[in-house]
């Protein structure tokens, strides 16, 4: 065994017990002011927290409702903007994860960090912790209109519910991703997600079951539906799902549950980490384990074949 197999090998804590995931589908609507934001909010977590999930998830930018009170003029200036509610959003957040006790993926929020903007997801503990994780690929839509700044470091987090990590939207589409947080042991991948159409949708949601097939992890998506009056959020399309590794141990088709596309709803399952232990290992195919390393770690020969 070479020096890279070594460095490369997966590395996992022992996982047990059921796991109850909620994922909204965050409708998004106009508002006038943050009282607004905070309504909906809370109303979404009572609807959630009364089933009694270990985490909930919210989408992607889901906060850029606030978008529909301000100047949008300038598009760039106000997501920039909205860096002034960061604070409050976070307080918020931190608030009731602690009143329903619960792990809220907090979607994600733009983000003012050392003058730069950041498409950032918030991690909420019912300790009233709070962690991050940046979006590390921005869309040709974040890097031309929004002028965003891509992230740069990948996380895994461990809870008392297993270690779990959070890709937003398009990194979900890069499996070098994926593939890294799940050789650190993740058994949870987090997907807050915001697509405008049914294309941009299903690449997110293929490359959700691709990636929970190739690590043998878990993969909970969602997105955000409805629309606001603001450049580029007139138009979703969204649906939250479970996804689980396609074997005999889990859902004939990778599906724990699915929500109905483009409505208001909160989708729940529950997942059994131990299914992902024996499945690593007695499954009908182990792709964590099989991985090829010695042959990863060479060159591509380019053949000219006439």
């Amino acid at each position: 065994m070479n020096r890279s197999e070594v460095s490369h090998q997966p590395v996992f804590k022992p996982s047990q017990g059921i796991v109850r995931i909620a994922a909204v589908q965050y409708l998004l609507r106009a508002i006038e002011d943050w009282d607004g934001f905070e309504s909906q909010v809370r109303f979404v977590m009572k609807a959630a927290g009364d089933y009694k999930p270990q985490f909930v998830m919210f989408p992607e930018i889901f906060t850029t409702q606030l978008l529909s009170f301000m100047d949008t003029r300038n598009l760039g200036a106000a997501v920039r903007q909205m860096d002034a509610f960061t604070q409050r959003y976070r307080d918020l957040f931190a608030e009731l994860a602690a009143q329903w006790g619960v792990y809220i993926i907090g979607g994600s929020h733009p983000t003012m960090t050392d003058g730069k903007l950041m498409n950032t997801a918030y991690l909420f503990t019912p300790g009233k912790k709070v962690f991050t994780q940046d979006k590390i690929h921005l869309t040709r839509w974040e890097k031309e209109k929004w002028k965003g700044d891509p992230g740069h470091n990948l996380r895994v987090f461990d809870t008392p519910f297993g270690r779990i990590a959070i890709l937003i939207c398009y990194d979900i589409e890069f499996p070098e991703l994926a593939r890294k947080v799940s050789e650190m042991g993740a058994d949870i991948i987090f997907v807050p997600s915001c697509t405008d159409d049914r294309q941009g949708f299903w690449r997110v949601r293929y490359c959700c079951h691709a990636r929970a097939i190739e690590n043998q992890v878990y993969v909970a998506v969602t997105g955000t539906v409805g629309n606001i009056a603001v450049e580029g959020l007139g138009l979703h399309f969204g649906q939250a799902a479970i996804i689980t590794p396609s074997d005999f141990s889990f859902a004939r088709d990778g599906i724990a549950a699915e929500g109905v596309l483009n409505m208001e709803q909160i989708v729940i399952a529950d997942v059994d980490l131990a299914k992902l232990v024996s499945n690593r290992v007695n499954g009908t195919t182990i792709p964590l384990y099989d991985k090829r390393f010695d042959v990863y770690d060479n060159d591509v020969e380019v053949i000219a074949a006439g």
